[in-house]
């Protein structure tokens, strides 16, 4: 263990310990933010009123989500961050790897939905062969049963019998009639 703590010391550090960053032009970046319109003692207050009203127009904002930024424009369909390649994506290893994200990347506004530690669908059958599995099962079950019902032994002993078949005793036709309510006391 020592000489592995010595060795991972004597390692150069290098950058693929610490994430990367890319540099990109100024220009490049996109900005969400609202064009300030800041307050002016020589503006009307109709002036005031329609850059409220330009503000909350739903040409700018038609989700009205705050200017988020619209995640359809990123793909047609949002992807589960389970099903992104776990070893990176178009631009090398995942600056987030337990997250599958890049450095920068937006979050979608369905963000707890589509995260990597959610729900996920499930994959691993379609329905129709999940329906095969399933019947294959009953009936390895049911076949099984059939089997050990077919090859199960006899009971190793036989019934007992008595003389009569306890006719008698049990409250046959010749056994003897109870005592009724309605009947005559016995002398006894």
């Amino acid at each position: 263990m020592a000489s592995l703590n010595r060795a991972i010391r004597t390692l150069p550090k290098t950058s693929s310990l610490r994430p990367v960053t890319i540099r990109t032009n100024a220009a490049l970046h996109r900005t969400y933010a609202i064009k300030p319109n800041p307050a002016a003692p020589n503006k009307p207050a109709s002036a005031a009123e329609q850059a409220s009203e330009e503000i909350h127009n739903e040409d700018t904002d038609p989700n009205m989500n705050g200017q988020y930024p619209d995640p359809s424009l990123h793909s047609a369909l949002p992807i589960k961050r389970s099903l992104r390649d776990p070893y990176g994506g178009p631009n090398g290893p995942w600056w987030d790897p337990i997250e599958r994200r890049e450095y920068g990347e937006d979050l979608h506004e369905d963000n707890d939905i589509l995260g990597v530690f959610t729900t996920e669908e499930y994959r691993h059958f379609t329905p129709g062969w999940g329906g095969v599995l399933m019947g294959t099962f009953i009936a390895t079950v049911g076949a099984l049963c059939a089997v050990v019902y077919q090859f199960y032994p006899d009971r190793p002993s036989v019934p007992r019998t008595f003389p009569g078949g306890l006719e008698a005793e049990l409250g046959g036709p010749g056994a003897v009639r109870a005592r009724m309510s309605d009947d005559e006391e016995s002398v006894l």
